[in-house]
């Protein structure tokens, strides 16, 4: 959610921030309206009830049909007091009801426009050129066939269209990645935690998610409950309605879970594999931290992606995106993309968001403030602000894609990049096998 009074002393970063996310520019005038029209109900509420406290006084002191009078006059008032009471309250609601419908402030520099507007920041590595080895390389589904290690049909017989089985070496690669995320975030500072994948509704529309509207969310609708499609959600939620202490620094965790997406929007796209499936597993970090410090922490989380893509030996792009394909939440979002081979082009396998104020506001999660010395020499209690949280992904499922396919071999084995072999007991090459 954003900050009311940033918007109110604002108005035209707002419209900026909505013109470039190709949003609607018109909110902003909404939400000030309705700001107005609660800070009169909320004026018209107390002078009402200032006046209902005074008349108490003249009711006790008052006798006979002077009494009468005053009481007849007190209901009356008592009445407009609730009627005032409940005008300010819907006011309130109707304010609410529109902040939740804005997104986040972009930070200055997000490029203009959608999907396709964004920048690319830089391209690491040079595609490998399998025309020069003398051979046409395999996707990652057909690879994944002949070492026996990805099982489509099974999986769709037992849970239906775009689930799957990892088997043997390909699902302990899978496991290496995790593996190799978590040794490298601990090095960094950052603390596990093994995630609940299924939350409440107030934790998923804190983070930022429009539960009534969004199509990729699994609902258990006996429980109200939600799946989630990333850790970042349950660990958003973590401290939520908290005062965090950041004296040793920003909160900086780990979350390890399976992930679950509809993937309703993208019928007839990706639908081969495991690029776009309904469920996967994923390293997610995420960080609390002070507002000054948000932009330099997210810079520092691209370069732990980057450093985990540089590990697998991928080629790979980095790009600033667009503003009206940031996500409601995001303020800015860095995207790393990795070459797919058999596709000749970059696919996303990573991204970190910086969400300022947006999802702890929603969640009430803050900090202190230092305590202030006035001139007189006493101490004022700073009070509390709200924190900034970001999050970005260390290792995932669709990794394998990039991986299978970049580190393939003439003969459909694969070459595990040097990194993650001690997490694969050594094994330098997945070999192909010829039984099914």
């Amino acid at each position: 959610m954003i900050d009311i009074n940033l918007l109110r002393e604002n108005p035209d970063l707002f419209r900026a921030s909505q013109r470039a996310r190709q949003s609607d520019v018109g909110l902003v005038d909404q939400i000030l309206e309705a700001d107005a029209q609660r800070r009169q109900s909320i004026n018209e509420f107390e002078s009402l009830r200032a006046e209902q406290k005074s008349f108490g006084k003249k009711v006790s002191q008052a006798q006979g049909e002077e009494k009468e009078t005053l009481l007849a006059e007190v209901k009356t008032l008592a009445q407009k007091v609730k009627a005032a009471e409940n005008a300010s309250n819907e006011a309130q609601a109707t304010q609410d009801e529109l902040l939740s419908r804005m997104e986040n402030l972009i930070i200055d520099g997000v490029p203009t426009g959608g999907e396709e507007d964004y920048v690319t920041i830089k391209t690491v590595g040079e595609p490998r050129d399998f025309a020069s080895e003398g051979f046409e390389p395999r996707d990652h589904l057909e690879i994944g066939e002949l070492l026996d290690g990805i099982d489509m049909a099974r999986g769709a017989k037992v849970s239906g269209a775009r689930f799957y089985f990892l088997k043997g070496a390909v699902a302990r690669l899978e496991q290496a990645l995790l593996w190799m995320a978590l040794d490298q975030a601990t090095k960094a500072g950052f603390m596990m935690l093994t995630t609940p994948t299924l939350v409440r509704p107030e934790t998923m529309a804190g983070t930022g998610f429009n539960v009534k509207h969004d199509d990729e969310i699994y609902r258990l609708e006996r429980d109200d409950l939600y799946l989630v499609g990333t850790s970042e959600v349950a660990i958003a939620g973590y401290h939520a309605d908290e005062i965090i202490d950041f004296e040793s620094g920003p909160r900086k965790y780990l979350g390890w879970s399976t992930c679950y997406r509809r993937e309703a929007g993208s019928a007839g796209k990706d639908t081969r594999g495991i690029i776009r499936v309904h469920q996967f597993n994923k390293a997610e970090m995420f960080v609390y931290c002070p507002v000054e410090e948000a932009e330099a922490m997210h810079e520092k989380m691209l370069a732990w992606e980057e450093e985990m893509l540089t590990k697998c030996g991928l080629s790979y792009r980095v790009i600033d995106t667009a503003a009206g394909d940031l996500g409601s939440s995001a303020a800015r979002k860095f995207d790393c993309e990795a070459w797919i081979p058999t596709q000749g082009t970059y696919r996303e396998l990573t991204s970190t968001s910086n969400c300022t104020t947006f999802q702890a506001r929603r969640l009430n999660i803050r900090e202190r403030k230092p305590d202030v010395v006035g001139p007189n020499g006493k101490t004022k209690k700073g009070g509390t602000r709200t924190v900034a949280t970001l999050n970005g992904t260390l290792a995932t499922t669709r990794w394998l894609v990039a991986i299978l396919e970049t580190h393939q071999l003439q003969d459909g084995s694969v070459r595990v990049p040097e990194a993650l072999r001690p997490y694969m007991g050594g094994m330098d090459v997945i070999p192909a096998v010829t039984q099914k």
